[in-house]
């Protein structure tokens, strides 16, 4: 029994002892498993972003409206005789000088009626020379008692009739070479000549209700605005000289018109419906590049704002009506921090409060970055960003282009699972 029960011992010790090694085993196992994952998973590099400085500088702040381009002067171009039009002398859209021949009615008509004209007045100027002579042949007789007052007064009085004829026709001729002068239209100013509205052929006159052309003064040209109540009374209550203050003209496609203008007229009165002044400006125009019709920004510059805080509006992000800015401080950890906004200026925004000068604030990598989180800065390039948001507009095109050569990679997914 004795013998029975050390074997039994001996076993059960036996299978103790390998239990726990298989459990020490495990255990080891665990533990290099763990050092191992712990290898291959080192902690992540931190978010590389773009940071620019804060920049203090005297900022001009300008004031925009939305202007409308116009001639100078608008010749509106209207036959004053009626006849056929036989010729248009000039080209549409080119340039005109004062006195040029723009079109010609069929004179012959007009040169009938000034013959005519002509040889009435000699005929008054025949009457009238006889009427004269008479007179000078009486008046010494009536001295002399010779003849009666009955014939003096008569000889006068004729003497008088033809005379006042001879003036009469005297004004035809002129009236008539006045109509015909009318037959060669001109312009009455230096400028660029429209399209006709009229073909050759066509029989016109004052009456037409469809002007022949219009011809517009374009050197300087003028650009109105339309000016607030507001903005009307605090420029005439500051002292200043409108007149003096230097406008920019921002044409369409962007670019700054390189000559300043200046303010050159305002209308007698505030339209009670829009409350807007209606304010005219000069800008010299050579090369006639801009015309009539055009639309550009005219900007003013009202006052300069001294040591302004600017930061590009690209870093300023609004949340719920708060402007918030991500700051690196100097151990490169990252800071949200609201912000007071001001003016926007081009592609800046002045900060009113909130930053200080030579902070970094990061432009490029918002998204990425949390408060306290420790960041990588880099200096932030505006021309690469200018030209990866370029190709970022220019990318559905080449997607769509991409898209039937992408296919083949669709089957990719099912690989994974």
């Amino acid at each position: 029994m004795k013998r029975v029960r050390s074997l039994r011992i001996t076993l059960w010790s036996g299978r103790t002892a390998v239990q726990l090694f298989a459990v020490t085993a495990l255990f080891l196992s665990a533990l290099l498993a763990s050092g191992c994952k712990k290898e291959q998973a080192p902690p992540p590099p931190p978010p590389t972003v773009e940071v620019i400085d804060v920049i203090q500088k005297d900022v001009p702040l300008y004031k925009e409206w939305v202007g409308s381009l116009d001639g100078n002067v608008n010749a509106v171009i209207r036959p004053q005789v009626s006849g056929y039009l036989i010729k248009q002398n000039y080209r549409e859209g080119e340039l005109v000088k004062k006195g040029q021949v723009l079109f010609e009615i069929d004179p012959r008509t007009f040169q009938s009626e000034l013959n005519q004209a002509k040889a009435q007045l000699s005929q008054q100027q025949a009457r009238n020379a006889t009427a004269k002579a008479n007179l000078d042949r009486i008046r010494p007789l009536a001295a002399k008692n010779a003849v009666s007052q009955k014939d003096l007064d008569d000889a006068v009085g004729a003497e008088l009739s033809t005379r006042a004829s001879v003036e009469s026709a005297r004004a035809a001729v002129e009236e008539a070479q006045l109509n015909l002068g009318f037959t060669k239209i001109t312009s009455p100013v230096d400028g660029i000549a429209g399209i006709a509205k009229t073909q050759l052929g066509n029989l016109v006159g004052p009456t037409m209700q469809v002007e022949l052309t219009s011809v517009s003064e374009v050197n300087p040209i003028k650009a109105y605005i339309n000016v607030s109540e507001q903005e009307y009374l605090a420029v005439n209550g500051s002292g200043k000289n409108a007149a003096d203050i230097p406008l920019e003209l921002i044409l369409a496609d962007g670019s700054i018109y390189p000559h300043k203008g200046k303010l050159a007229l305002a209308d007698r009165q505030i339209d009670p419906t829009t409350g807007t002044l209606k304010v005219g400006s000069l800008f010299a125009n050579p090369g006639n590049r801009l015309r009539p019709g055009g639309y550009g920004l005219v900007r003013a510059v009202m006052s300069v704002k001294k040591g302004a805080l600017l930061v590009p509006q690209r870093s300023v992000t609004d949340m719920q009506g708060k402007y918030l800015v991500a700051v690196v401080g100097a151990d490169n950890k990252v800071s949200i921090r609201p912000v007071k906004v001001a003016e926007r200026i081009g592609s800046d925004w002045i900060i009113e409060d909130g930053l200080k000068p030579g902070e970094k604030i990061i432009v490029e990598g918002t998204q990425k970055v949390k408060p306290d989180m420790v960041v990588n800065p880099q200096p932030f390039d505006p021309e690469a960003a200018a030209k990866a948001a370029a190709a970022k507009a220019s990318a559905p095109a080449q997607g769509a282009a991409a898209k039937p050569e992408a296919k083949p990679a669709a089957p990719a997914p099912a690989e994974k699972r």
